[in-house]
């Protein structure tokens, strides 16, 4: 049987050619709204007579355009991330081929009589036949991409039927494979477009900055069958002919740092088109590094997919703004538009708020990896009968937004694998606008790109490629040594970006302070994108109608990927995670910090461009977490790039009395922004200051220690008692509570159960999440209790040893802790391959985290209470206030900070251990009268609180299977295991693992009274 039209390996037929997506005066007829619409389970390529104006869709539905129809009931999502969800026969489809029918009744009116027009459909999923009054006028595939269609002979006064058959499946789905729920539908907007005789068919902007001068050039290549004339007011352009090139001593430049546009407008006898020009030069130099303006930029990027959880791919122009605004509130400063052209009202906001950004074309072929008996076995992106459909949308993405001051750079798709249809791409990308580098990171031997980009290497692995240390053939995925020298490798004279790094699923990621410190060390490493911006939960309801973020196999998907598809920095919902804080102060554009020498602060001014003029930098003084003080400094004349010290204030210096001292210092918005009001905080930095009195002492008694008393089967010991057979604590003073259990686990968050790593399995495996307890002494004296515990779980014999030394003053109760590791402790089944630590480090440095990186290991160290749940609010002397961990606590500060139980979780969309708070000095745990528990740590602790328990926490696959219990399980830890972002690449790096051993530390706890 021969191939449908919709299993054609060309891109469709009958489109006009593309162009660029223009703003102008030409009549225009929104056909977005409510169309008939009707659903079949399979492939038609035969109609029924649909497309004619005269059939009778009454008894049809009607479906908002646009839209997903998976979204309105008809039939269901399926995410999947790497394999099709089609059997991989290209260019054919299933006959079970889901296929919708829209019919769009409008009204032409009498005053587009004999005007030409196209319809301009901006993105239909998958592939789309389309008709008007019975005419058919093409196909078009290529899911978000434009196509219009010349109706000028179809049009009729009147009455209009436009028709349209969408099937999911097409030989265009083998090319979209990407990594985001698989929907289909009419999913960006319609429209019908006059287009007058002397109107403008298409405008090419060419508008460069010099950066040694300060010039600006302008050339304008305008596609007309009549004269144009060029305006730009601001330039003192009025009516000039379009076929000048224009020279302009001085431009203000754009940049994502200073985003300045320039109205202009080009007028033919038939049309005006508005256009935003921005003057801007991208280029690479001979030392390989890109630069916008001349200066070095530093990509400090989210990928992003189109999304929200109740509408999907189709967002609205207030649903990218919210996107971008976030952004810059959260100091990144570039996109890449992963896997596909965004909206072109995407590109709009970027250009006004100022993104850069790195549009990439709507390609990706993933599942072609999975083939056997070897991966990419029938990959189009090396077949040339698929030439025609790659360069098909090499062409529609560039012809589209080439007039985008914010976009510097093409990429031709992702995980793609490699070939002639790739390189095809590069070269007709290259001939029609040199002026912007191509990226593409499955060419890893960048032969055909501009820019070079690997995803997911590890921090020691980035290191070597920024000391230019990549041997010639050398890749990293999949792995091939190389041989040769250095020097004659290109790829170390090209820049280099994180094309997808720091996997933000679930809890984490961590590590982000350590990739970005090494856009520092090495000028040719420029950023790049963390994966991804957004979980991609949809919402929907259980059948108790509670709403909750569904993912993979919430829908009864015979295949999926599990909650694969909530891996981003903001949840489904907009809500910014702890991993977008984290990353706002990783990448924060000025870094301030404790100078060279006491009574001195270091400024570092990290923009690119700009200098500080528009901060104005703020300070507070506390002692103990209580402010003492607070004003303005002058704000430091930096330009980008530099950094010098001054003064701190002269409260900061002249200190009286003891405590634990910090100086605050922000640097704040001085006015109003775009994006921000006045007083957003863009920067912050904490110093400590010695105190004049000494340093703070934790966690003391007073003299004379109390003895421990037998009394009937418990022991009393000053305020204290305890179970007299376990030797566990029962109260404090009149409160009672339970504990404490040693707890060496934690819920496994996504990245602990990365398949390489190992660390989840690693810990189940030896039962550390059934620990059973058993007491091997209890040794009441006259200065205290000594209580030794061994736990374990069953069918193992590894486990940890504890001896717990009670001691009371009469009023606080203080507990040593010395924990140690016991019986056989097997190695960690490690199966990551690359470089976890830098080669160039000293010797023994160099050995010893090797060693660490694949030691056996724990999620935590500490003690686990359970207290009366009535105790819901909690208050601590610590950082905060959002919860931190090792590899993640660069957005936490010390202060004194407040929080109920249920305001300290963190409600990622598949429930894991969270709600950390690092580096405690105290806490208290109260109800509404003030009574409870306080807690200090000799040592600086981790502090969790929570109403279920870990197992709990770690069974629930959404948040709506969590139900508070009647206790408060209180975590009070040592140390905890860093996060890492091994859900897909390197796990907790070496320096943050926490692997079995001894562990000694100390608590005093007091109970409160309520007030």
């Amino acid at each position: 049987m021969p191939p449908r039209y919709f299993e054609a390996l060309s891109p469709g037929y009958g489109r006009t050619s593309p162009r660029s997506a223009l703003s102008s005066n030409a009549p225009r007829i929104d056909l977005n709204g409510p169309w008939a619409f009707r659903l079949s389970p399979t492939g038609l390529d035969e109609t029924d007579g649909f497309e004619h104006p005269a059939f009778h869709d009454g008894q049809w539905d009607r479906l908002p355009v646009p839209s997903h129809w998976q979204l309105h009931g008809y039939g269901r999502p399926v995410y999947l991330n790497i394999p099709h969800p089609i059997p991989l026969d290209p260019p054919y489809v299933p006959d079970e081929n889901p296929t919708g029918d829209y019919r769009r009744v409008f009204d032409l009116p009498e005053s587009w009589a004999d005007t030409p027009a196209v319809v301009r459909f901006e993105g239909v999923e998958s592939c789309a036949r389309v008709w008007l009054n019975g005419v058919e006028l093409g196909v078009t595939l290529g899911s978000r991409l434009a196509a219009e269609f010349d109706v000028t002979d179809a049009l009729r006064p009147g009455r209009n039927v436009l028709a349209v058959r969408v099937h999911q499946y097409s030989s265009g789905t083998y090319l979209e494979d990407q990594d985001t729920w698989r929907l289909a539908g009419i999913i960006r907007d319609v429209s019908l477009l006059a287009r007058p005789a002397d109107g403008i068919r298409d405008v090419f902007v060419h508008a460069d900055y010099d950066a040694a001068t300060g010039a600006g050039r302008l050339r304008i290549e305008v596609d007309a069958d009549a004269e144009a004339t060029l305006s730009i007011p601001a330039l003192g352009v009025t009516g000039a002919s379009v076929t000048e090139t224009f020279t302009f001593d001085g431009v203000r430049p754009w940049s994502a740092e200073d985003p300045h546009l320039y109205d202009a407008m080009i007028t033919t006898p038939g049309e005006v088109a508005d256009l935003r020009i921005g003057f801007r030069t991208v280029a690479v130099t001979d030392s390989g590094i890109l630069t916008v303006n001349g200066r070095r930029v530093v990509l400090r990027g989210v990928n992003r997919h189109e999304f929200h959880p109740d509408r999907g791919r189709c967002v609205t122009v207030d649903d990218m703004r919210d996107d971008v605004l976030s952004m810059k509130r959260h100091n990144i400063n570039a996109v890449r538009t992963s896997h596909y052209p965004p909206h072109p009202a995407f590109l709009d906001l970027c250009d006004e708020y100022g993104l850069w950004v790195m549009v990439e074309c709507a390609l990706e072929t993933h599942g072609f990896e999975m083939t056997k008996p070897q991966p990419w076995l029938g990959n189009p992106s090396d077949d040339p009968r698929w030439r025609e459909a790659y360069l098909d949308r090499a062409v529609r993405t560039v012809e589209r937004d080439k007039n985008h001051a914010g976009v510097i750079s093409w990429s031709l798709g992702n995980e793609a694998g490699d070939g002639r249809n790739l390189e095809a791409m590069a070269a007709w990308i290259r001939e029609r606008d040199p002026s912007r580098p191509i990226h593409y990171e499955g060419d890893r031997l960048a032969r055909y790109v501009d820019l070079y980009g690997e995803m997911y290497r590890t921090p020691a692995n980035v290191s070597r490629i920024g000391r230019g240390l990549l041997r010639p053939g050398e890749k990293f995925y999949p792995a091939t040594d190389g041989e040769g020298d250095p020097a004659d490798e290109p790829r170390n004279r090209m820049p280099y970006n994180y094309t997808e790094f720091a996997h933000a699923m679930g809890n984490g990621p961590g590590g982000l302070a350590e990739y970005m410190q090494l856009c520092d060390r090495y000028p040719r490493v420029q950023g790049g994108f963390v994966w991804e911006w957004r979980d991609q939960g949809l919402r929907t309801t259980d059948d108790q109608g509670r709403a909750f973020f569904a993912y993979g196999g919430d829908f009864g998907e015979e295949v999926h990927d599990g909650n694969f598809i909530c891996d981003g920095l903001a949840f489904p919902d907009g809500t910014p995670s702890p991993g977008l804080l984290e990353y706002q102060k990783v990448i924060e554009p000025v870094v301030i910090g404790p100078g060279s020498v006491p009574g001195r602060l270091r400024v570092h001014n990290r923009y690119d461009v700009v200098d500080l003029s528009h901060l104005r930098f703020t300070w507070s003084l506390a002692r103990d977490g209580v402010l003492l003080d607070e004003g303005t400094l002058p704000t430091p004349d930096l330009d980008a790039g530099e950094e010098s010290e001054v003064p701190l204030p002269s409260a900061a210096t002249n200190g009286d009395g003891g405590g634990e001292c910090w100086l605050t210092v922000q640097a704040e918005l001085a006015k109003p922004a775009t994006w921000a009001a006045e007083g957003h905080v863009v920067a912050w930095g904490q110093v400590p200051l010695p105190p004049s009195g000494g340093r703070a002492v934790r966690a003391v008694l007073g003299t004379g220690l109390k003895a421990a008393e037998p009394a009937g089967p418990q022991i009393l010991l000053g305020p204290a008692r305890f179970d007299r057979s376990t030797g566990r604590l029962l109260g404090l003073g009149d409160h009672a509570f339970a504990g404490p259990w040693l707890s060496l686990w934690r819920a496994p968050t996504d990245n602990d159960r990365a398949w390489a790593q190992r660390d989840a399995m690693y810990w189940e495996a030896h039962g550390l999440q059934r620990l059973r307890h058993r007491t091997v002494s209890t040794d009441p004296d006259a200065e205290g209790l000594t209580v030794v515990v061994r736990s374990a779980a069953s069918a193992s014999d590894c486990g940890y040893l504890t001896t717990y030394r009670w001691e009371t003053d009469g009023r606080r109760l203080r507990v040593r802790v010395h924990t140690e590791p016991v019986g056989h402790w097997p190695e960690r089944d490690d199966h990551f391959q690359e470089a976890m630590v830098e080669a160039d480090l000293p010797p023994e440095e160099y050995a010893e985290l090797v060693r660490r990186n694949k030691a056996p290991s724990l999620a935590r160290i500490g003690l686990h209470w359970e207290l009366p749940g009535e105790w819901s609010r909690v208050s601590w002397f610590g950082a905060g206030p959002g919860e931190a961990y090792p590899d993640s606590r660069q957005a936490a500060r010390v202060g004194r900070f407040r929080a109920s139980v249920d305001e300290l979780q963190t409600p990622y969309v598949r429930p894991q251990d969270n709600g950390n708070r690092a580096d405690v000095r105290w806490a208290e745990i109260v109800d509404e009268r003030g009574a409870g528990l306080r807690v200090e740590g000799a040592e600086l602790f981790n502090l969790a609180a929570r109403r279920w328990s870990d197992r709990h926490l770690a069974e629930a696959r959404h948040q709506t299977d969590l139900s508070a219990g009647p206790t408060v399980h209180l975590h009070t830890d040592h140390v905890v295991q860093g996060l890492g972002s091994g859900a897909v690449g390197p796990g907790v790096l070496p320096g943050h693992r926490l692997e079995v051993g001894p562990a000694d530390f100390t608590f005093v706890l007091a109970a409160l009274q309520a007030e």
